[in-house]
This record gives structure tokens, sequence and C-alpha cells, in this order.
């Protein structure tokens, strides 16, 4: 598909207010960042790209859209001391935002229920995640690990998860995990990878039904990002049709939008995306929908408070 010309996209959808739910900011003289060091897995050929640091002025956007706030999502900084991350977003960020802290599900009980404790005092912590993905199975399979999800139901703090929703025996028994803690608010991370394939195959994929079954729970909610992970030069196309797919099964009120940067930049800019993927969304649907996907659900759902009682962002 030919791009669209950036003053074109700021057109379709002027004024809009965005809330990214699901992005990473990185301060690599204070953090660790393990996973970012050339030598260390992930061995992506271009992850130079992105072995930086970035904070909030790396998110300006294009005249006719507005950052109204971010959910940030734990990035190594410090996974054996969590709150170190969290004390860092506190001090430097600016807009309204939400943090979500890393903890390890592996820890000892009373080891885990120190450090949800701890991170749980302070005021931008809305939840934990700790990466299932290959290690979905293993993480399942932890004799305490239904106690450790009722402390983080009890704790009204909400869990992100991460893992290929292709993985249909795990993605069954997180399922069923969750029948023992029903208040606790599950956000799916990336649409649960979506294969890259038309609408017929999706559908009968083991993708869309792992979704499809997690759906009927009314405390689980799927945030729309990641796509560059899969391929770098996807076609805009491709997530249209998931987030077309995500509503049908959610609804209108659990899909939210996001960014995933800075990994993003692997495939196009930060206000590029943006850009982009609200001019397709603004043709498809009507521009109450698109406000939803873009802003309200996730301001409802992370309870992110508003940018008005801010200093105003200066876009570039």
């Amino acid at each position: 598909m030919a791009a669209i010309p950036l003053n074109k996209m700021a057109i379709v959808t002027q004024n809009m207010k965005i809330i990214d739910s699901h992005l990473h900011l990185f301060d690599l003289a204070r953090g660790n960042y393990q996973w970012l060091q050339p030598s260390n897995p992930p061995h992506w050929p271009d992850k130079d790209k992105i072995f930086r640091s970035f904070s909030e002025s790396d998110l300006a956007l294009e005249s006719g859209y507005q950052l109204a706030g971010f959910v940030h999502i734990e990035a190594g900084f410090d996974n054996h001391q969590p709150w170190r991350e969290i004390e860092w977003l506190e001090q430097c960020c600016q807009l309204p935002f939400r943090a979500i802290a890393y903890l390890d599900l592996t820890l000892p009980l009373p080891e885990f229920r120190a450090q949800l404790n701890k991170l749980k005092s302070y005021h931008s912590v809305h939840g934990v995640r700790d990466i299932f993905d290959e290690r979905a199975a293993s993480i399942l399979a932890i004799s305490d690990i239904a106690e450790k999800f009722k402390l983080l139901e009890q704790a009204a703090l909400s869990f992100e998860l991460q893992m290929s929703f292709e993985q249909r025996l795990e993605v069954t028994a997180f399922v069923e995990l969750l029948a023992l803690c029903p208040k606790l608010q599950i956000q799916i991370n990336h649409a649960g990878f979506p294969p890259i394939a038309e609408r017929g195959s999706m559908l009968a994929s083991s993708w869309y039904q792992g979704l499809k079954l997690i759906s009927q729970l009314p405390n689980t909610f799927v945030k729309c990002s990641g796509w560059e992970m899969a391929n770098r030069t996807y076609d805009i196309q491709w997530p249209i049709e998931v987030i077309d797919l995500c509503l049908a099964l959610f609804g209108e009120n659990r899909v939210l939008l996001a960014s995933n940067f800075p990994l993003t930049l692997f495939s196009k800019s930060y206000p590029e995306y943006w850009q982009q993927l609200l001019t397709e969304l603004s043709h498809r649907y009507p521009q109450t929908l698109v406000t939803k996907l873009a802003y309200k659900n996730s301001q409802q759902c992370y309870s992110i408070p508003s940018a008005n009682a801010h200093p105003e962002r200066t876009n570039r």
C-alpha cells in the first residue's frame, strides 16, 4: 500500500488525544537492561537502533495529535530491585502515566509477597509483568502460582500477559488459573502475537481460538501493538484486520491501541506510527470508536488522570 503523506494523515484525525498503553523508556546510565546489551539475546541485527536512552522528549507527535498519557511497561531496568525503575519514572516523567513493574513469578512466596507489597506502595504502579513467552508452561507449573495470582488480586494490581496465543494448552491453563482470581485484571500484550495471514486463516488459527476463550472473562483487555516484532516491513492492513477481530471478540471497550516504543523504530518513527494507524482506523470506523481505541479505553483501564492538570506538552 502506498504511504499516506503525513500532512494528509493529520487532516483525518485532527486534535486526536492518545494514551499509549504500551511503551518503554530507557536510562542506560542508571538501569541494567541486560537484554539490550549487544552480546546478549535477543540477537536482532538491528538492535543498535534502540541501544540508547529514551525519555518523554522522544515521544513528540505531529501537530493535530496530543499524547495525553502513557503506560510504561517494565524494561529490565533492575529485575532484582524492580522498584528502582518505578522511582526513576516517578522522578522524571511529567505526563500522566501508569507503570507496570517487573515481578518475578518464580520467587519464593515470602520474597514475592515482600516485593509485591513494596511495589504497590508507589502511586504510579498499576500492575506487574513477568514475560511468559516460551516459559509459559514452566511458569504455570510453579506449585504456588495460584497463590501468587491471588495475592495480585488482593492487592488490586493487574497482570500483563505476554505470550503467543498459538500456545493453546498454555492459554487454556492460564484461563483455568484466572477462575481462582476472577477480579484480577489482565492486559494481553501485543494482541497475543497474531499470525501474519489473511483474515480467514487468522479465524482458523489457534491464536484466534485462544483469544476467543480468554475474551469471555470480563476483566481481560487486549492491547494491539508490537507488529514490528513479527515483521519489520509489515503492511498496515494486517494490524487493521487484527484490531477488527479483537473488537469482534472483546467489544469496543476492551481493545486498546499502543506502540511498543521504542521498538516501533525498527519499522517507522513514533509520529508516523500513530498517524498511519489512526488514519486507517478513521477510514474504517466512526470517530467515537477510534477515540475509544486511542484514548478512552486506556484511560479507563489504567485509571490514568486527565492531562488537564499537567503542563501542556509541546508537540513538534
